[in-house]
């Protein structure tokens, strides 16, 4: 059964107890915990976020985490997305030694999954990155095969703004880059993050790799994106794309939710799905960032079976 939960970048404003409360009160299953490092430049609106901090005791962590339990709300992943700078530029060493510091950590709080983004020189193309990423990830990954902890990348192209421009600042975005990824770097606990909505503005099939990398998805995304097609057909598909799509609540985009939960359950995924508000529409305050998790969540319960709130 698919575990419907929550990216916690929407509310930093609470606390990990906090948001423990209101998942319970709500009926979410999980928590994708955003695990910042604590000097990590703030780059972009969703960055520099701390609900887990690594270098804490180690006994108020598990507090929390044990509080999230006792209102039926687990760690579905710790996550950190580097963006600027990122494991495979100059300065990106802070954040490789970040990631095995997660990697460490996460059998002692009894998680068996990090999340994040492999990074990328966005200057360069696939091919000029490829012998940084593979030396990094070799390293990243023989540490987490040792601990025996998963390492899901997102697929998001991180391909939004001028001075990410033209590459993107996460190389992994395609099923063409997976397999080359997959063939490359010798470990079954490389997977994938997987959010269908990047794949839409991409303009590509979201539902087919879901089969053939089925046994590489660890971890799924639930955000929708909206196609603006008069501004797309005005500034074409070389512009920065938020100049023509804009990220959306499920349901509200172009994302067959129903498809996409059938597939996942045709090929026997039972992780979890975690919700990424987005939305610029529902980010006035707190009260509007709560109601689009709340409204998102009762949408995906019509595709994804789900505890009922106070059940």
């Amino acid at each position: 059964m698919i575990k419907l939960g929550l990216v916690t970048a929407i509310l930093p404003d609470l606390s990990l107890k906090q948001i423990g409360d209101f998942g319970g009160e709500i009926g979410l299953e999980g928590v994708e915990v955003m695990t910042w490092p604590s000097d990590s430049p703030k780059t972009h609106k969703y960055c520099s976020l701390q609900h887990i901090d690594i270098d804490a005791d180690i006994s108020k962590t598990k507090d929390d985490l044990a509080y999230l339990e006792s209102k039926g709300v687990k760690v579905s992943s710790m996550a950190v997305y580097a963006n600027k700078p990122n494991p495979l530029v100059e300065g990106g060493e802070p954040f490789i030694n970040h990631i095995k510091k997660m990697i460490k950590l996460a059998p002692q709080l009894g998680l068996d999954t990090i999340t994040g983004f492999c990074g990328r020189d966005w200057t360069k193309s696939v091919d000029d990155n490829w012998p940084k990423f593979v030396s990094v990830f070799s390293d990243i990954m023989n540490e987490a095969d040792n601990y025996g902890i998963k390492f899901g990348l997102e697929n998001c192209p991180m391909l939004f703004t001028k001075d990410e421009w033209p590459g993107g600042t996460n190389l992994a975005t395609t099923p063409a880059i997976w397999r080359r990824m997959f063939n490359d770097i010798k470990s079954e606990n490389l997977g994938l993050n997987y959010d269908p909505s990047h794949m839409v503005w991409q303009h590509m099939d979201y539902i087919k790799p879901i089969r053939e990398f089925k046994d590489r998805i660890f971890h799924v995304h639930i955000k929708d994106t909206y196609i603006d097609e008069d501004k797309l057909n005005d500034v074409g598909i070389m512009a920065t794309p938020l100049e023509y799509h804009v990220p959306k609540l499920p349901g509200l985009g172009q994302v067959d939710w129903g498809r996409f939960i059938a597939v996942l359950t045709d090929v026997g995924y039972e992780g979890y799905a975690c919700i990424e508000v987005e939305d610029p529409s529902f980010q006035e305050d707190l009260n509007s960032r709560k109601m689009a998790i709340n409204q998102s969540l009762q949408y995906m319960r019509l595709f994804a079976r789900n505890k009922v709130a106070g059940a």
